[in-house]
């Protein structure tokens, strides 16, 4: 019985220190998914240009807000809502796996589309 008690007491516990109630200020996973894509695709375009690098900077800070204003977030809830989730490695690491199999299936459709041209 003892026995028992302790390992209830143990799921309770971890199931307390794992409460994933998000707060409302933080976007869903799948819009984080949709924003991390576009960001990552903004830092290439902007680092592919053929301007020296602090411009560069400058040009990916409009492109970025160009991004935000897409998707109807502020960088300010971005930055909360990605500080939240990396909270929790596991789910980051999730996360970043759906931005991986997105940009490569951007990428795997961009170069079917050039060889068809």
């Amino acid at each position: 019985m003892r026995k028992l008690l302790s390992i209830a007491f143990l799921l309770i516990f971890v199931a307390a220190c794992r409460n994933s109630d998000k707060p409302d200020y933080v976007i869903s996973e799948d819009q984080l998914v949709t924003i991390l894509v576009d960001i990552h695709i903004t830092e290439g375009i902007a680092s592919s240009l053929p301007i020296p690098y602090d411009s560069s900077q400058v040009v990916y800070s409009l492109l970025e807000k160009e991004v935000f204003e897409k998707h109807e977030v502020s960088d300010s809830v971005f930055t909360q809502s990605l500080l939240f989730y990396l909270k929790d490695p596991q789910l980051m690491d999730e996360v970043y796996g759906r931005v991986v199999d997105s940009l490569s299936k951007k990428q795997t459709i961009q170069a079917a589309e050039q060889q068809i041209k």
